[in-house]
């Protein structure tokens, strides 16, 4: 899930403890301080409770570790640790809908209506005229559902955010009903921009078409083949993270507190999945070698169009943009209440960095895709 136009206090104190690595890994010892400020300064100057950094490279992993995990108990990050991947979710969904168009048993430029028969519609809005490419790019016009808007739901439509929503099981079919009450953002093609109700669509149509759930259409085409051992689709009444993890904070009520379980239903498609990020690392890399897709269907994903943000572009499932040392990095980013997590892939390197609350400025965020791009830019 993308980052909500909310902005919160952060009111905790300052974690004390300060950035650790483990492990050999691929990663320059000379380049490693550089990594660790970053970190550091994501937890002392931006106030973040911890953050964790894992660099892949040539199979081997490196993992540098800030500020706290748990801030009752004032312990790290886990080793390992298992995190909520929100948005990340939507390449794994991509990525299905691409192998179906490989079997040629969905077609990227097919209206919805043909999977979807009677489901998008609404003010301005035609099943007929929005492509199976529209809703993986992000180019349907589609309104966005309240949990993302960052705001009041409009009168009538459900409120898929905050502590109202925060244990609730959400059927997809409903929240696409009730996101399609408001009025389409524009025409379809026409334009660019950002909405979850892309991918709930998206994962309805592999429903339709394969007769299984999203989640076990990821888990067989995707995280079993790949051997990612700590990568699941929760189920829909699942509220805990299996496995080691940190605890997640969001603030309510102008203070912080434990998000760490909850019911990511509403998410679905759009962002409900858990992994590590060496699983997810090995994921983008995986994908973007070619291991789970034909070159014609990992090319169509990588055409992107521009975004709201001039430095980036947007294929399918999949956000592009250059980093300051030149190479093109390729992955996507994610946040939900208690996790805020970003993966990008560039030159054989990967890289993902997760901080266990999200960012509640701009400047927060920047560092954290500051340090994303000094791990991936670190002379090998």
């Amino acid at each position: 899930m993308r980052r909500s136009t909310i902005r919160l206090s952060a009111t905790a104190a300052v974690a004390t403890i300060l950035a650790t690595a483990c492990s050999t890994g691929p990663h320059p010892a000379t380049e490693r301080p550089k990594i660790i400020a970053a970190l550091n300064k994501l937890v002392f100057t931006d106030h973040l409770p911890g953050a964790q950094l894992v660099l892949t490279e040539h199979g081997k992993v490196w993992t540098a570790t800030a500020g706290v995990g748990d801030l009752e108990l004032n312990t790290p990050f886990p080793d390992n640790a298992r995190i909520r991947i929100a948005s990340n979710t939507k390449t794994f969904v991509a990525t299905v809908v691409l192998q179906l168009t490989a079997e040629g048993k969905v077609e990227l430029d097919a209206p919805v209506a043909r999977y979807l028969p009677g489901v998008v519609h609404g003010p301005g809005i035609d099943g007929d005229r929005i492509t199976v490419r529209n809703l993986l790019q992000h180019t349907s016009g589609l309104p966005d559902y309240a949990a993302e808007v960052g705001g009041e739901p409009l009168p009538g439509q459900v409120d898929y955010t905050g502590e109202r929503a925060r244990w609730r099981t959400a059927d997809p079919a409903e929240i696409v009903r009730d996101a399609l009450t408001a009025p389409a953002d524009f025409a379809p093609g026409t334009r660019w921009s950002y909405s979850n109700t892309n991918y709930a669509l998206a994962g309805m149509v592999i429903e339709k078409i394969t007769g299984s759930t999203v989640a076990a259409e990821v888990t067989r085409r995707i995280i079993e083949p790949l051997k990612l051992p700590d990568t699941y689709y929760p189920a829909p009444d699942e509220t805990t993270i299996r496995g080691p993890h940190p605890k997640g904070y969001s603030t309510i009520d102008g203070r912080r507190a434990d998000y760490t379980s909850q019911n990511v239903s509403s998410a679905g498609a759009a962002g409900a999945m858990v992994a590590t990020g060496a699983d997810l690392n090995r994921f983008f890399t995986a994908l973007l070698d070619g291991k789970l897709l034909p070159p014609m269907q990992l090319a169509e994903m990588k055409h992107t169009v521009p975004t709201e943000d001039p430095s980036m572009s947007y294929g399918l499932g999949l956000f592009h943009r250059s980093l300051p040392c030149g190479p093109d990095a390729w992955g996507h980013g994610g946040d939900i209440d208690g996790f805020h997590t970003r993966g990008d892939v560039a030159g054989g390197r990967a890289v993902t960095l997760t901080v266990n609350q999200v960012p509640d400025t701009d400047r927060a965020a920047d560092d954290v895709m500051a340090a994303v791009d000094i791990a991936l830019c670190a002379t090998p």
